[in-house]
Parts: C-alpha cells; structure tokens; sequence
C-alpha cells in the first residue's frame, strides 16, 4: 500500500511539471513557478513514504530530508544539497507565485520573469529525475509511464 501511494505522488507530481511547461510557454511566469514548486514538494514526499518515512504536513520538506539521510536512496542524499536548495526555494516563492506581495500591492506576474519561472521549472525537472532514479533503484519505477 506504501508502494502504491508513493507511486501515486511521483506521478502527481509528473503532471505537475507538464502543467509547468505549459505554464512556461504561455508566458504565465507565476503559474509555472507555483506548479514546479508543487511538483517538487509531491516527488520529494513520495520519496520519502516509499522508504517509510513520515513527512511534515507542510509544503517544505528539506529539514527532513537532512533529519533522514541515512534513510534516503543514494539518487537523493548524493544530492541532497542540491534538492534541499530547490525545495526552499520554491517554497519561498510559493505564496508569491499565488497572491503576489500584498504589502505593496504588486501582482504575481510583476514578481516572476520568464527568467526565474524557466529556472524554476529546470529545478523541478531535476528534482523529479533524482527521484525518478531513486525510485527506479528502489524497483518501484512506474511501468509505461511516459517521463517528462
């Protein structure tokens, strides 16, 4: 059952990021920076239920990721840093990416360039292939399930 649901989040998170592209390409900046951050909080988390490890309710899960190591597949804690790095960030840039700074008034779309929403989306697809890897190397890789 464990299996089934960290598949689930892996594969959540894989339409995530095809929403994020399609985000990317229509110039919604916001709407790609919001769906890699999604994407990447679902790979990470069905990472971690696929080793057993249960994850904080919250939308930012790298404090665990480091809590965990020695529990993560290699694919992640070889590159631990570097995910954790993503996760924070998108997470900083979440609520943004939804309602803009309200303090001053400034909508999402004057937050977020083509700049920033492309890099994002590349960190996501680099989150999501360790994690594919990890899930690989764990035999609970999809089957037929087209890569992003």
């Amino acid at each position: 059952m464990m299996e089934r649901l960290a598949l689930s989040y892996l594969r959540r998170a894989e339409s995530r990021l095809i929403v994020a592209r399609t985000a990317l390409k229509r110039r919604s900046h916001p709407d790609a920076v919001r769906y890699s951050q999604e994407a990447v909080e679902m790979a990470l988390k069905g990472v971690l239920r696929a080793v057993g490890i249960e994850y904080p309710r919250s939308h930012e899960v790298s404090t665990i990721l480091f809590a965990e190591r020695q529990r993560l597949p290699s694919e992640v804690s070889e590159k631990l840093e570097e995910l954790a790095r993503i996760s924070s960030e998108l997470y900083d840039a979440r609520g943004p990416a939804m309602y803009g700074d309200e303090e001053s008034g400034t909508p999402p779309e004057e937050i977020f360039s083509q700049d920033d929403a492309a890099r994002f989306v590349q960190d996501a697809e680099s989150v999501i292939k360790v994690c594919r890897s990890a899930f690989a190397g764990l035999g609970t890789e999809p089957e037929g399930e087209r890569r992003p």
